[in-house]
């Protein structure tokens, strides 16, 4: 595996260790925003890493986030692709529009979808470098 990867995934195993940390203490609304920034970081180091992931081992370029997630559904890395482009929505929506009511719903599918699946795939990476 190259460092380029190997790199990649130790910065999104981090981000998502400080991920889950933040979504296991979150008790307020502050709180829970800054678990929902946590989740954007986490999201774009997700999707980029898979981006390397994809060119280096499988020669497939991708250029935008959805593409990255479709292609690594299509290569195996992800189970559900649903989940994945719903976390792409629920970032995008998070970081361009603020409601509460929203933001509570996010935070919620963070904590219950999103976390277990970036999981499994950054296990996933790790087990087929």
């Amino acid at each position: 595996m190259s460092d380029e990867i190997q790199y990649s995934l130790e910065k999104l195993g981090k981000a998502l260790a400080s991920l889950k940390e933040g979504a296991e203490q979150a008790a307020d609304d502050l709180s829970k925003d800054g678990v929902i920034q946590r989740f954007e970081f986490t999201f774009e180091l997700l999707w980029k890493t898979l981006r390397i992931f994809l060119e280096e081992v499988k020669g497939i370029q991708v250029r935008n986030p959805k593409d990255s997630l479709k292609a690594a559904f299509k290569e195996g890395l992800i189970d559900d692709e649903k989940v994945f482009l719903n976390m792409l929505e629920d970032r995008n929506r998070s970081s361009h529009i603020y409601n509460k009511e929203e933001s509570q719903e996010i935070f919620k599918r963070v904590k219950s979808d999103y976390l277990p699946a970036v999981l499994k795939v950054l296990n996933t990476l790790k087990e087929k470098k």
